[in-house]
């Protein structure tokens, strides 16, 4: 119980000194200074508009890099300010409010053409209309509506453009702190995807008492780190792997959002530093990568498990500090040293040698040594990682120097991705298309519901909840009712104590830093937030003339459940099924798989290592890892479709895992080139380099009827004692080996995706070598 307790405790801390928290109170911060400015200059009622002005700026403000925020913030306020006066200006007039709400709707949403930088823009954009259509101002029957939507406009835009200026300074403001919370954000994905990783190595033969006996002590305090895993380690070998498909997606998306900050201008020795941290997290995923090769075979040995379990206890040890490492980060204090694991390894104790299984493979003593030695590289990694984030040691700056730049997402605005868009296929105009219809939709029923005073509430329940995937759509269903459910509770409690306006600018303050901090995170709780935010706001808009009885709750809930059910029924209108976008995301990563490849075998690396940066290779493996993490997504999502529709799940599963053991393979053998060289005999591995990277090439993107190269050889001598030790001896027979199994694997990487494009009902093509 008490361990529990801390966990929680350690997990609420995490939270509340994460980099989307800092960014909600940045912005409610924002708020807060906005409204108390524009009330006391002109009053209530101004500031209530300018704070729509705020609300409806704030989604694209997300932590990023310096350059190109302001870029990044300009369009909602550009497209939003004649947006929001249109809407104030028709109000009176439904039948053109509708007329410009639909087209709006579908030029707002063709920005999600720009991927997860456009779709802040498209809900500022539709909160811009649906939030007027909350602030309409009430004009008597034919006065002209004009000087009121000018006026309202006005404060509207006043707020907009205040806030803007406000996220471009806070945001610099905060980046030192960003780069901090990036950095640990990305140490605790590592650390979940190493425990998840220790998993593998679960003997089936071995006692646990055993296992106790021969592995290092490494506490009681991961366990309930531990906790999110162990379920998928007790159940099939599937449940594991499909935990660490996930797990390993996680970190790549992690990765990318840490580089786009921590990698932007290191010219400090403190961003220096953290860049550094970053560029070794890479390498540890390799390694860590690199170390569920060969573990099946030693589980078939009882002698060896409980030299598992010591690797095992050794990756937890590493896991448990990288985490404390990360909390230690979080709350601006010195990391503590960690604890050196090579002499627990040095002191395992190894099983008696035993004969080779095959022809020309090694014992599986000499696999245990291997095996060890590659947790041992992980070690070393942390060690590094310790002494960089305690001060101890200096960065490689040639490294972070020539990758910055190269790893950054571009952040100027490009007219490129809106010519793709059309096309009758294209998701985003599919989307677009959708959207209109749903809110064209939600606009008719709200115009002929008997009460009518909350049209806005059905239509912004659409936007926020129809997604460009039926499974986020699901998602956000469930969560979009509950939460209304519960911020209706709040709000009613928070207008039933009568509050002063300066009150409920704080209750305001607080509802949009929680509703925009947990938007990504948790939508339930935004949820929850953003019914409090709404319903306190209209409230303040009209004076206080609505928002404050029962029936009026009772109302919103109504709404809710109209529009949630409008963009369900709606999710199933032109659907973009992933079925139909599997096959270029298989296409992107073979291409990937292939490229890294030959970035990794490439011959000139053995010359160059040490005097320049292998900036293609880094290249290479990122887009390896991003296609593969865009596929594993996709899947996900898929598993949530009607089953008719979707795409062959195992076998891109199956896909999935073979791309990530051909990675391993590769990455064994890019350790080897880098750490190990001495040890190898360059001139005699140029041609088995060679001829494997064109085999793994012709494997991965040569036709289907082409004719394989073989797989490089021979070995060694059957004799298992005639095979070096990997600690001490020569590596060049473990190379050729490694080289042997890397197209053993891309083989297998391309009959999984021939089958996993199949059509439905198509036989399955031939098995490849070893598969």
């Amino acid at each position: 119980m008490r361990r529990l307790s801390n966990h929680r405790l350690r997990s609420a801390l995490r939270v509340a000194l994460s980099h989307y928290v800092a960014n909600g109170l940045s912005v409610a911060l924002g708020l807060l200074l906005i409204s108390v400015l524009v009330h006391a200059w002109l009053g209530p009622a101004a500031a209530a508009a300018a704070s729509v002005g705020v609300v409806v700026c704030s989604p694209p403000d997300l932590p990023g890099p310096r350059r190109g925020k302001l870029w990044q913030m300009l369009p909602a306020p550009l497209l939003g300010i004649p947006l929001f006066f249109a809407v104030q200006w028709l109000h009176g007039d439904p039948l053109h409010l509708g007329l410009l709400l639909v087209p709006g709707t579908f030029l707002a949403f063709l920005a999600m053409a720009w991927g997860r930088r456009g779709i802040p823009i498209a809900v500022a954009v539709m909160f811009s209309m649906i939030f007027s259509m909350a602030a309409a101002s009430r004009v008597p029957a034919g006065a002209d509506p004009l000087p009121a939507a000018l006026a309202i406009t006005a404060h509207f835009a006043l707020g907009a453009g205040l806030y803007v200026l406000y996220a471009v300074a806070a945001n610099r403001l905060l980046n030192a702190r960003y780069r901090v919370q990036f950095v640990a954000d990305t140490l605790l994905s590592l650390a979940a995807l190493m425990r998840a990783q220790a998993r593998l190595f679960d003997g089936a033969h071995a006692g646990t008492a055993a296992a106790d006996a021969t592995a290092p002590a490494h506490g009681a305090a991961h366990a309930d780190e531990e906790a999110g895993v162990r379920a998928a380690g007790a159940e099939e070998p599937h449940a594991l792997t499909g935990l660490l498909l996930q797990r390993q997606a996680a970190l790549a998306e992690q990765l990318q959002a840490a580089r786009n900050i921590v990698l932007e201008s290191p010219t400090t020795p403190r961003r220096q530093r953290l860049a550094g941290m970053l560029l070794l997290v890479l390498e540890m995923r390799d390694h860590l990568l690199a170390c569920e090769l060969d573990v099946e075979t030693l589980k078939a040995h009882p002698g060896h498990v409980p030299v598992l379990h010591a690797l095992r206890g050794v990756l937890h040890d590493v896991a448990r500090e990288l985490a404390h490492m990360a909390d230690a980060l979080l709350r601006g204090g010195r990391p503590d040293p960690f604890t050196d694991a090579r002499p627990a390894l040095a002191r395992l104790r190894w099983s008696d040698p035993l004969p080779a299984q095959a022809v020309g493979g090694p014992s599986p003593h000499a696999l245990a040594r291997g095996l060890a030695d590659r947790v041992g590289h992980i070690n070393d990694e942390a060690l590094r990682l310790n002494a960089l984030a305690r001060g101890d040691a200096p960065p490689n700056l040639a490294v972070v120097r020539a990758s910055w730049q190269m790893f950054v997402s571009p952040t100027a605005w490009s007219w490129a991705p809106l010519a793709t868009l059309w096309r009758w296929d294209a998701p985003p105009l599919r989307h677009a298309v959708r959207a209109a219809l749903a809110l064209a939709a939600g606009f008719v029923v709200a115009q002929s519901l008997p009460w009518g005073t909350h049209a806005y509430w059905i239509l912004l329940t659409i936007v926020v909840v129809l997604r460009g995937s039926l499974a986020q759509t699901l998602e956000r269903r469930n969560s979009r009712v509950a939460g209304t459910l519960l911020g209706c509770v709040l709000a009613a409690g928070v207008l039933a104590s009568h509050l002063s306006a300066w009150q409920l600018i704080l209750c305001l303050t607080i509802a949009q830093a929680v509703a925009h901090g947990f938007a990504v995170r948790r939508y339930l709780v935004t949820a929850v937030a953003a019914t409090v935010l709404g319903l306190v706001q209209s409230h303040m808009l009209h004076g206080g003339g609505s928002g404050s009885t029962a029936i009026d709750l009772l109302e919103r809930l109504a709404d809710t459940l109209i529009g949630t059910g409008i963009a369900w029924a709606f999710a199933y209108v032109l659907p973009s099924w992933e079925r139909s976008q599997i096959p270029a995301l298989v296409q992107r990563t073979l291409a990937a798989q292939a490229r890294h490849a030959r970035e990794a075998l490439a011959l000139g690396q053995l010359h160059a290592v040490d005097n320049a940066p292998e900036l293609a290779w880094r290249l290479a493996r990122r887009e390896a890892y991003d296609s593969l993490s865009a596929l594993v997504q996709a899947t996900q999502r898929a598993m949530a479709e009607p089953r008719a529709v979707q795409p062959p799940v195992a076998a891109l599963e199956r896909l999935q895992a073979r791309c990530y053991q051909l990675l391993a393979q590769l990455t064994a053998i890019k350790t080897m080139l880098l750490l190990r060289r001495g040890r190898l005999d360059a001139e005699a591995l140029q041609a088995p380099l060679a001829q494997t990277a064109l085999a793994v090439t012709q494997w991965l993107e040569g036709a289907p009827d082409a004719a394989p190269l073989p797989v490089p050889g021979p070995l060694v001598s059957g004799d298992a004692q005639g095979w070096p030790d990997p600690q001490d001896g020569d590596l060049g027979p473990w190379l050729i080996r490694r080289l042997g199994l890397a197209t053993e694997r891309a083989a297998q990487v391309r009959v999984a995706a021939l089958d996993a494009m199949a059509p439905a009902g198509s036989p399955a093509p031939p098995d490849a070598p070893g598969h």
